[in-house]
């Protein structure tokens, strides 16, 4: 409640009383008044002569009453408003005391959420006794599908007239050990995007685990089978890892090549075959063709990538089996070597390794050379002069671990996504300062006929040349 205001001059007959503390004012009003008043008070030459003396005493009385009286109604009226606790303000403006307390209800609210958060209920435990399957066993895939395209016709051909494809890339579902590693993978799924867009490629990115017994390396199988048979229109699956990079926006798969067969990957024949070497090719970048042989070779891969025992046993043959291989526990890529190493007559005919482009660049051979790549070259080649795919095999970005130092993979992926956005800036007019900054310049001039600019430029001409 708001106190009235005191106006007037303060005298021994009239006091400041405040609402709440009036009692305590008026008490010592009559306290004061009973001294007037007592014994002696006859005699007026004696209260005359006496006033000096009493009129001063009586004066510093009413003044320290006076100030009581300030007191009490100060700390009333805070208690009233709510401010404070019988105690001063730290704050210098009005209402920041209570901006203040407001500032710690958001912490109180999510604390209350945390605290009613409801427990996970966990998995139920797979049985090691029994063998692992990636889901119920299927035998006739292609004829579901023939019979799902006889009903849906044309719908396994893209707008550009080539057969459906299906880009599949993810990651973790938590966020990165290293936050810096959430960057780079939004840069390298920016960088993917682009590439499909400009390809007619629908891109599918993926951030839970699907089978808690396939985590790691491994993860991407369930996801592949689970991806074919709940997409028959697509007819290729294209798997590319999270670190890898398109660094030729302009290359296109020679699909027409792949006839006939069901899985494409970088690598060599002799490698894998005859050496049997554990890096013969790599699983960081392949094409599988959705098909009932894929779903079979699916079936026999698996096996060796439930976490645990499992994996840990399979390893050590692996090692055993694959030369230069060192002792750890399986990995998809040992695992698809040690199959087509193992029984070549049964999966070699299908399996097409490729090497005449780079559907997988090892990125320490390949980033420092970029600048020299732009002098010499232009994209559309694919291959070492302008590799297609550049994959930071051993970086781990989004991880507390790695086989290089984090410095040096972070530099050299931001020096390949702005390789890689240089090709698809220079359509707009733009292009990175250098390779080592997000900093973009611009290399043409804006114009008010901008159709004319765009069909004499180099970009527009070689998509015209290749058709997409």
């Amino acid at each position: 409640m708001i106190e009235p205001e005191i106006i007037g001059e303060i005298t021994e007959e009239k006091l400041p009383v405040s609402w709440h503390s009036g009692e305590i004012c008026e008490v010592a009003t009559m306290k004061d008044s009973m001294k007037k008043g007592g014994a002696g008070s006859n005699s007026f030459k004696a209260a005359l002569g006496g006033l000096k003396g009493r009129q001063g005493q009586r004066n510093l009385n009413n003044l320290k009453i006076t100030l009581l009286c300030g007191f009490v109604t100060i700390l009333v009226l805070r208690g009233t408003i709510g401010v404070g606790n019988l105690g001063f303000p730290t704050v210098n403006e009005p209402g920041d005391g209570i901006r203040e307390a407001e500032k710690h209800e958001p912490k109180r609210s999510l604390a209350q959420v945390v605290e009613k958060k409801e427990e996970e209920e966990p998995e139920p435990e797979s049985d090691p006794s029994k063998p692992y399957t990636l889901g119920p066993v299927i035998k006739d895939w292609d004829q579901q599908r023939a019979e799902w395209l006889h009903k849906n016709p044309g719908r396994n051909v893209s707008s550009n007239g080539k057969p459906r494809m299906l880009l599949v890339t993810g990651s973790q579902p938590k966020p990165c050990d290293n936050p810096v590693g959430d960057h780079y993978l939004l840069k390298a799924i920016k960088n993917k995007i682009d590439y499909c867009r400009l390809h007619d490629i629908e891109i599918f990115y993926n951030m839970a685990f699907l089978d808690r017994e396939m985590a790691g390396f491994w993860a991407k199988l369930p996801l592949l089978r689970k991806l074919m048979l709940s997409h028959p229109e697509v007819e290729w699956i294209w798997w590319m890892d999270s670190d890898a990079m398109f660094t030729d926006m302009l290359f296109e798969l020679p699909m027409e090549k792949y006839n006939g067969y069901h899985m494409i990957l970088h690598g060599w024949d002799e490698m894998v075959y005859d050496k049997k070497n554990w890096v013969g090719l790599n699983t960081g970048s392949f094409l599988l063709r959705n098909n009932q042989w894929a779903l079979d070779l699916l079936d026999i891969w698996a096996p060796m990538g439930p976490k645990g025992k499992v994996r840990v046993e399979a390893g050590k043959v692996l090692t055993a089996t694959l030369s230069g291989r060192p002792e750890f526990e399986a990995d998809d890529q040992s695992a698809l070597i040690y199959l087509l190493a193992t029984r070549p007559a049964e999966l070699r005919p299908k399996v097409f390794l490729e090497n005449s482009y780079y559907l997988h660049g090892y990125w320490v051979i390949l980033v420092e050379r970029y600048e020299e790549m732009m002098e010499k070259y232009h994209p559309g080649l694919g291959d070492d002069r302008w590799p297609f795919v550049t994959h930071f095999v051993g970086c781990k970005p989004c991880g507390s671990y790695g086989d290089y130092a984090v410095e040096r993979c972070l530099k050299q992926m931001e020096r390949a996504f702005n390789f890689a956005d240089n090709q698809v800036l220079e359509h707009y007019g733009l292009q990175h300062n250098t390779l080592n900054t997000p900093k973009v310049k611009r290399i043409r001039n804006d114009t008010a006929h901008p159709l004319e600019t765009l069909s004499h430029s180099s970009w527009s001409t070689r998509t015209i040349t290749q058709t997409f």
